[in-house]
Formats: structure tokens, C-alpha cells, sequence
């Protein structure tokens, strides 16, 4: 299989993952990145009037686990572990995530995220480890249908 119908499979999956109906966001996959867009809506706001710490970890996240299953084409991969910082709030417009394989070896890739808002600032960061896991994409929900 092609990097390009890996990619295409990926975004796919993530498109159908029944959570994402929450914050319909965009995917495009690379080899060398992956980028997540959300439109910033009032439904993901804190009382403070800006979105929830846990909409900055999902884009992170999202845009990191991609990364990583970008360069897996047999097996699911899953987080292991994920650490956010938030440098700032955000509470119109979108909110972009570039994540990014920064190593990798037999058993694990660590991956680097960036969110930015619409003026291209850096509003949040993360990194992560992700593990190849022993479930096959081709029993995996939406990857291979």
C-alpha cells in the first residue's frame, strides 16, 4: 500500500470516530506532518469565555497520534502518554494543531504538537509517546471500509 492510501485511509478513520461529530474537524495527513483544524464555537467554552483545556489536548493529541500512524501502516497505534501546556486562551476563530514525529524506534514514537489560533500564534503545545499496539488496521472500524 502507497504512503498516499495509508494517509487517505487514516483521515478517513478519523473522520468517522463518533467523538469528532462533537468537533468536525479537518485532517490532512503527510509523511513529514499532520494538521487538525477545528472552528472555535461557544459549545467548547469554559465560564471564562474561551475553550476548555480539553479542546486544546484533543487537536494536540489528535494531530500527534496521526503523526505517529502515519509511519504504522499493520498495526492501531495508542497514546501512552501525553503532556498539554496552554500559553494562551482562544476564543473565536480556528484553531490549527501541526504534529510531528520528532524519534522513533522499534517500539515507540515521540511526537511533537502545535496549536496555533488564526493569527498564527503559538496558543498551546504538547508531546507524547505513542505505541504500536497488537490490533490490526484491518480489523479496525472505518479504515478499511
Amino acid at each position: 500500500m502507497t504512503d498516499s492510501i495509508h494517509f487517505r485511509k487514516l483521515e478517513k478513520m478519523y473522520g468517522r470516530a463518533n467523538v469528532n461529530a462533537i468537533y468536525e474537524p479537518r485532517i490532512q495527513i503527510d509523511k513529514d506532518k499532520t494538521e487538525i483544524e477545528i472552528d472555535v464555537s461557544e459549545k467548547f467554552f469554559h465560564s471564562g469565555g474561551a475553550i476548555h483545556g480539553s479542546v486544546y489536548f484533543k487537536v494536540l493529541d489528535d494531530a500527534a497520534f496521526f503523526a505517529a500512524a502515519a509511519f504504522e501502516k499493520e498495526f492501531f497505534v495508542l497514546t501512552t502518554s501525553f503532556t498539554t501546556y496552554i500559553t494562551r486562551p482562544v476564543s473565536s476563530g480556528v484553531l490549527k494543531s501541526v504534529g510531528r514525529v520528532v524519534n522513533q524506534n522499534k517500539s515507540q514514537f515521540i511526537v511533537e504538537a502545535i496549536a496555533f489560533d488564526d493569527a498564527s500564534r503559538e496558543v498551546a503545545r504538547g508531546n507524547g509517546i505513542f505505541v504500536r499496539s497488537k490490533i490490526p488496521l484491518s480489523g479496525v472500524s472505518h479504515y478499511t471500509d
